[in-house]
């Protein structure tokens, strides 16, 4: 009998981190759920086991190599890896933005995506059919005003994804890039707005069904599900309501 297929998540705490991993463990892959926060992502794992499925919890964060090259250390073979850990801080303009926040987005959003798939391609070429998924966002494709430290950090994400892609050609793994526009999540914008609810909220105020964390999910799984000789390059995904990230229909 062979063995079940492993994913690793990572950032799979919340949001579209846990949803990806609900529906991966659904669709028949052992989750290996990681993230900083270990009282989250075990509650998780406990309840993707309760519901027949397999799934493990690793407390690890994406920024710390050392850590990260112990957690890698698990894996002799590895079939997925999604890199969701992420996120964004602030709105300032580029003048007055803090390079303490553009320093963290770009530590998590790119070191961490850089560490995590360094540490693990060797398991992933070894599965004989592997893939990468890096999970971006329409900042690492267009800039908007305010946005300037998460679109510059999302923006290497996309680039290292595509030069990874150009770089393994003709090994087993393929390279998945997801590219999420509004998305509303329990944390993404409370975040980026430092627990600051009331802007969080004015993000969506007006829009139509927002994308949710299952909608990026099930796009993710989809993607990862096809033939393995099928690469879906990069996959950009948004509400009906949004037509650019800065063409917003709302109704106020």
């Amino acid at each position: 009998m062979a063995a079940t297929p492993i994913a690793v998540i990572t950032g799979a705490s919340s949001g579209i981190g846990a949803a990806t991993a609900r529906q991966l463990a659904t669709a028949g892959y052992r989750v290996v759920l990681t993230a900083r926060r270990k009282d989250r992502i075990e509650a998780l794992a406990a309840e993707i086991n309760e519901a027949g499925h397999e799934a493990t919890a690793y407390a690890l964060d994406v920024t710390d190599r050392e850590a990260v090259d112990t957690f890698a250390t698990a894996f002799h073979t590895l079939a997925v890896l999604v890199n969701n850990a992420g996120g964004a801080l602030g709105a300032d303009p580029v003048a007055t933005g803090d390079p303490a926040d553009w320093r963290q987005m770009y530590e998590t959003n790119v070191i961490g995506t850089l560490n995590v798939t360094q540490a693990l391609l060797p398991a992933l070429t070894a599965s004989g059919d592997g893939t990468i998924v890096v999970l971006s966002s329409t900042a690492a494709l267009a800039a908007y005003e305010g946005g300037g430290g998460y679109v510059a950090a999302k923006h290497g994400e996309h680039v290292l994804a595509e030069t990874l892609r150009l770089e393994i050609v003709g090994t087993p793994v393929r390279v998945i890039e997801v590219a999420p526009g509004m998305v509303k999540t329990e944390e993404f914008a409370t975040t980026r707005f430092r627990g600051d609810t009331e802007k969080a909220a004015k993000v969506y105020a007006g829009v139509d069904a927002p994308l949710t964390a299952d909608d990026v999910a099930d796009t993710i799984t989809w993607a990862v599900t096809r033939p393995s000789h099928v690469n879906i390059d990069l996959l950009v995904v948004r509400p009906r309501a949004q037509a650019s990230n800065a063409k917003i229909h709302r109704t106020l």
